[in-house]
């Protein structure tokens, strides 16, 4: 079966290189990001790689790899604990999507490198694990490359998944292939050192994938670990803004997917019939939809002002309806400014995003029936009373409505948000100690 699969990644690879060549040139990449996909690390990061202790000693790089947004955000505790717990090695961080790579840039630059992840073809993988010869490698949540596992087995590299979980989604199309690879998989995860999973219902998936459970520790979920962001220049020019304009209410649709604009919209359109002096920030969750988000809002007859074209030296255009945040890394401090607030991914068939961004300042997250990417997040906010699910965009409004009429029932539900997120902190220490225990058996005679 792994010769299969070799022979099919080697034959995409032939395919997928002018493709990666030309997109790179379209956006404008540099020739180092293609370079890096096929392996070719800059001989600065492998420098940085190879650099020694203070002591003398010659102690192996620790190689985190976050997929994209949301595994960058998990990832940034975990980066600084293991950069406080073990500052005599190099932590280096990979990443898969352009998105991920520029906020892994801004919000991790304690890491002493950033790069692109390897292709699952035999010679980047080999050049990529070579070049940086760490230790060992944390990979986030749960993306299996077959290839990059069995290469870093071969080179007695250690791999952890941390913060792993297995969607409800992932386990169901896993179930209905099953016979075709189930066989295939157990042997691929059997390559790992071990699985730090979210719940204990992540663990059983994984088990019954064919993980052995003796290697499968459940830690919680690091992203109750994360904390908001530094006020950004744009962030505090927009507080300024809408205070000094008396904008109000301020209400921020985040990580919003395409066919999900329209019904954002229209649960603006309730409120604005209400307060004419309302403001969205429409913030889409991928680059590729800044554009149509901004298309749909002015069709739709709204006054839009996008932040790629708002000069910090000037004023907020009074007349502006809808601010459509095209930019990377600044959504989560702009929830601080909010009345009132919408998770997106949640209200189309997408997974949910994050709920946690808003809770940290005190806004009950308001989300769609989509959220299996955060369906144990989202129960336990629920049930706590510091979350509201709404089916539509017509719902949507009249929640929005409700939370700024009603300003005593939007601070209790916003201190439970705040407060359940606090209280479920933990999960990095957790994997930072099962981790040093990985090490530290590297260490040891055998």
């Amino acid at each position: 079966m792994y010769l299969l699969y070799r022979m099919l990644t080697a034959a995409a690879m032939f395919l997928l290189a002018p493709y990666y060549a030309l997109r790179g040139w379209r956006r404008g990449e540099p020739s180092q990001t293609l370079r890096e996909r096929f392996g070719g690390l800059s001989s600065d990061l492998i420098a940085r790689a190879r650099k020694p202790a203070p002591n003398g000693a010659s102690l192996g790089a620790i190689w985190i790899h976050a997929v994209s947004v949301g595994e960058v955000l998990a990832a940034a505790p975990l980066v600084e604990g293991l950069k406080q717990s073990f500052p005599d090695r190099a932590v280096f961080v990979s990443t898969t999507t352009e998105t991920g790579q520029r906020l892994a840039r801004q919000r991790l630059q304690c890491a002493d490198g950033i790069f692109y992840f390897p292709l699952d073809w035999i010679i980047p993988v080999r050049r990529a694990l070579r070049a940086i010869g760490p230790s060992l490698v944390i990979v986030m949540e749960t993306e299996i490359w077959p290839n990059f596992l069995r290469e870093a087995r071969k080179l007695g590299i250690a791999v952890i998944f941390a913060n792993a979980r297995i969607s409800e989604r992932s386990f169901a199309r896993y179930q209905r292939w099953r016979f075709l690879v189930g066989v295939f998989f157990a042997r691929v995860l059997r390559d790992a050192e071990c699985f730090l999973a979210q719940t204990a219902e992540d663990a059983a998936r994984l088990v019954e994938m064919g993980a052995s459970e003796d290697c499968i520790e459940v830690t919680g979920n690091l992203k109750y670990d994360g904390k908001p962001p530094a006020t950004s220049r744009f962030g505090e020019w927009f507080e300024k803004q809408i205070r000094a304009q008396e904008r109000w209410p301020v209400l921020v649709a985040g990580s919003v997917v395409v066919e999900e604009e329209s019904a954002v919209l229209a649960a603006y359109d309730i409120v604005q019939r209400r307060w004419r002096h309302a403001l969205l920030v429409l913030a889409p969750r991928k680059p590729e939809r800044f554009d149509a988000a901004a298309t749909i809002a002015a069709d739709g007859g709204w006054n839009v002002v996008r932040r790629s074209h708002t000069d910090l030296s000037s004023t907020l255009d009074e007349s502006a309806d809808v601010l459509v945040l095209d930019s990377i890394g600044e959504l989560a401090g702009l929830y601080k400014a909010a009345d009132a607030v919408f998770i997106g991914g949640s209200l189309v068939p997408a997974g949910g995003h994050n709920i946690l961004e808003p809770a940290w300042f005190g806004h009950p997250p308001v989300f769609g029936p989509s959220m299996e990417n955060f369906q144990e997040m989202a129960a336990l906010f629920l049930a706590a009373k510091a979350a509201v699910q709404v089916t539509s965009g017509q719902q949507l409004g009249k929640v929005w409505i409700q939370l700024i009429d009603e300003s005593g029932l939007r601070d209790r539900m916003g201190a439970a948000a705040r407060a359940l997120s606090e209280r479920n902190r933990g999960a990095t220490a957790r994997c930072l100690e099962r981790i040093a225990a990985v090490l530290d058996a590297q260490g040891r005679p055998a």
